[in-house]
C-alpha cells in the first residue's frame, strides 16, 4: 500500500503542526476508519473516488479555523439571521463521497463548508464538495481567503460570498482580521464587527 504523508512546518516549537495522509481505499474501509477515529476529535477523513484522506489538525489549523468561525457567527447573531453551526460534522453520500470540514454552516438554503488549508489538496476537496452539493467553500491558506460558489454544478471563483446572508462580509477585511486574531481574539472581533456595522 503507498502512503503520501505531507507535514507542514510547525509555526512555534510548542505547536502541534498538520499532518496529512492520503492512502487508497474502499468505502467500506473508510467507514471502519471512520468508526475507529469517531471519539478523536484530533483526526479528520475524508473520501472520493476509491482515495481516503487522514488529516490530523495543528495548533495553528485549529486556532484560523476557529477564529474564521468567530466572525462568521458574529457577522449573522449581530443581524438576528438564523443559521444552523454544523461543525465538522460528516458530510456524506453513501459510497461516492464524504469530507468533514473544518466549519460548516447552513444559511438559509445554502450550505457552506470552511477548510484551513494549510497542505495540498484543494482541487480535489472541491471535487468531493462538489459530489456532496455544498453551495459554497472558503479555503484559507497563508493568509489568502478564496471563494468557491457552485454554479450550474462547477465551482466558481468569486470574490465574495454569494450566500445572501453572508454577502455584506468585507472579504479582504475578515482576511485581515483572522491574522490579527493570532495575537488577539478580542481585538480582531472587534475590528471586524467595527468594519461591519448594523444599518437600521
Amino acid at each position: 500500500m503507498t502512503i503520501t504523508l505531507e507535514k507542514t512546518i510547525a509555526v512555534t516549537p510548542d505547536s502541534l503542526p498538520t499532518q496529512r495522509m492520503v492512502i487508497p481505499g474502499t468505502w467500506e474501509q473508510f467507514e471502519l476508519l471512520r468508526q475507529g477515529f469517531e471519539q478523536s476529535k484530533r483526526v479528520r477523513l475524508a473520501y472520493y473516488e476509491g482515495t481516503i484522506e487522514i488529516i490530523m489538525p495543528g495548533q495553528v489549523h485549529e486556532l484560523f479555523k476557529k477564529i474564521i468561525a468567530m466572525m462568521v457567527e458574529a457577522y449573522l447573531l449581530d443581524r438576528g439571521l438564523e443559521f444552523l453551526p454544523t461543525g465538522s460534522m460528516t458530510q456524506k453520500v453513501e459510497e461516492v463521497a464524504a469530507a468533514e470540514a473544518d466549519e460548516s454552516y447552513v444559511v438559509g438554503e445554502f450550505k457552506l463548508s470552511i477548510e484551513v488549508t494549510v497542505t495540498s489538496g484543494n482541487d480535489s476537496k472541491l471535487q468531493i464538495y462538489k459530489a456532496l452539493g455544498v453551495h459554497e467553500v472558503w479555503f484559507w491558506e497563508d493568509g489568502v481567503l478564496e471563494i468557491y460558489h457552485l454554479i450550474d454544478g462547477e465551482y466558481d471563483r468569486v470574490q465574495s460570498s454569494q450566500i445572501p446572508e453572508l454577502s455584506g462580509i468585507d472579504m479582504v477585511v475578515l482576511a485581515k482580521c483572522v491574522l490579527m486574531g493570532e495575537t488577539s481574539r478580542v481585538q480582531a472581533i472587534g475590528a471586524f464587527r467595527a468594519a461591519h456595522p448594523i444599518i437600521v
